[in-house]
């Protein structure tokens, strides 16, 4: 499924990243750990944090997440929203709480 899609069937709200929108999301990876998401995440995961510094962005780009996802409206700072742009990472934002949010990526990835 495209990012464009998730964001539309979740209701997620667009901070920064269009380009990003057609990136693939295979799976879901939770995790605030930069150090472990490096390790651990998969090429396609929906990534969703509610880290919001501008390492984030970093990590997502060497782990080839399709997009990140911040949870309950959590305020992204604007450097980072830059530097996602600039590195075509699509950077989403809910008022849904990570659980909630993977649980519903889930049955739309599994279907």
């Amino acid at each position: 499924m495209k990012v464009d899609k998730l964001a539309d069937e979740l209701g997620l709200k667009l901070l920064v990243g269009k380009s990003g929108l057609a990136n693939e999301v295979t799976g879901c990876y939770i995790c605030d750990l930069l150090s472990y998401v490096m390790g651990r995440a998969s090429k396609g995961d929906a990534w969703i944090t509610v880290q919001t510094n501008i390492n984030v962005i970093a990590v997502a780009v060497l782990t080839e997440v399709g997009c990140v996802i911040v949870p309950e409206d959590i305020e992204v700072d604007e450097k980072t929203l830059a530097k996602a742009e600039l590195e075509g990472i699509a950077v989403l934002s809910s008022s849904r709480s990570a659980y909630e949010l993977a649980c519903a990526i889930k049955a739309l990835i599994s279907v």
